[in-house]
């Protein structure tokens, strides 16, 4: 289910050496991000999200209405353990992934970790207008963001990792900041800025 980019790329010297995870909130650009870095290195681009939506063949939406949050959860961490377990990646996952503390160890363990840091403004520019978010689903989806965001932070922060994500930065821009933090962090080799 993975997207193969293709292999005509600048960087050419530029090699992931292991699984790259981005973290963080929804609209954060965790896919975005994800797929220029797996373009840029020529490796796959994963994202959790899309395999279970694949392999259930529901939205992300249709399991949280139909079964309901815990059972998503579950789904997600067999998922996640799944990806990791194969040739290194770039891995984007849900942003509610990295709360569960077995798959805060299992990520920590395996890959290299990094969250994608924006504030609500930015956030909430890039997800108030999509209907596929149903977290929310809410009377005041702003405020319900705002309330995640809160929530979520303190977990978030235990990322190795972290690029703060400015409104004005372009997809590529963020991502040749996320590689000096790989490159510093011994996850990809090559990297020159």
């Amino acid at each position: 289910m993975g997207e193969t980019p293709p292999h005509s790329r600048e960087h050419t010297a530029e090699r992931l050496l292991r699984t790259v995870v981005l973290v963080g909130m929804m609209g954060a650009g965790k896919t975005a991000v994800g797929r220029a870095l797996a373009n840029r290195l020529g490796a796959e681009m994963r994202d959790s999200d899309a395999e279970i939506v694949a392999s259930s063949q529901l939205s992300i939406a249709e399991i949280f209405d139909r079964y309901g949050e815990p059972f998503f959860r579950e789904k997600e961490s067999a998922v996640i353990a799944r990806l990791l377990d194969g040739p290194p990646c770039i891995l984007s996952t849900g942003g509610g992934a990295w709360l569960s503390e077995a798959n805060r160890a299992l990520l920590t363990r395996e890959a290299a970790v990094l969250w994608l840091q924006a504030d609500l403004e930015l956030l909430w520019q890039r997800v108030r207008h999509k209907t596929t978010r149903p977290l929310l689903r809410t009377d005041n989806p702003r405020r319900t963001l705002s309330e995640l965001l809160d929530a979520r932070a303190p977990v978030y922060a235990l990322a190795p990792l972290k690029v703060h994500v400015a409104p004005d930065w372009s997809i590529e821009e963020t991502a040749e900041r996320v590689m000096a933090e790989l490159a510093r962090a011994g996850a990809v080799e090559g990297y020159e800025p």
